[in-house]
């Protein structure tokens, strides 16, 4: 399969998947703001590993990490419904902490620079 196929399903599996679990899901578990940041998808499109993050309060970000492991079996329904593939790849849902990470190593280089840390 040319490499362009598969990147071309990649984005189209993380606009989908955002999608749905925005607006599809009903699950009350699901709080905070949950953003789909990466997608690895196998050469045979069987199997697509799901990096996401969570932006909510602590507590509400355990709810729905709990909430959109449970629902994959649903997500990986409705984007069968969606998408016109041969096989609808099985979902494997990773939280992402990279955002938090990043803002936390910027909130440090602003303290350093204003002279609060030595």
């Amino acid at each position: 399969m040319p490499p362009y196929r598969n990147d071309k399903i990649r984005k189209t599996l993380i606009k989908e998947i955002a999608d749905i679990i925005q607006k599809k899901l009903n699950d009350s578990r699901i709080g905070g703001i949950v953003s789909i940041t990466d997608l690895e998808i196998s050469h045979d499109n069987s199997y697509a590993k799901v990096y996401y993050s969570v932006f909510a309060p602590d507590e509400q970000k355990e709810k729905t990490i709990k909430a959109i492991e449970d629902d994959a079996p649903k997500i990986r329904y409705e984007i069968g419904r969606r998408i016109r593939l041969r096989y609808t790849p099985e979902l494997k849902f990773i939280p992402d902490n990279s955002i938090e990470r990043g803002s936390r190593v910027t909130e440090l280089i602003d303290k350093i620079s204003k002279g609060e840390i030595k």
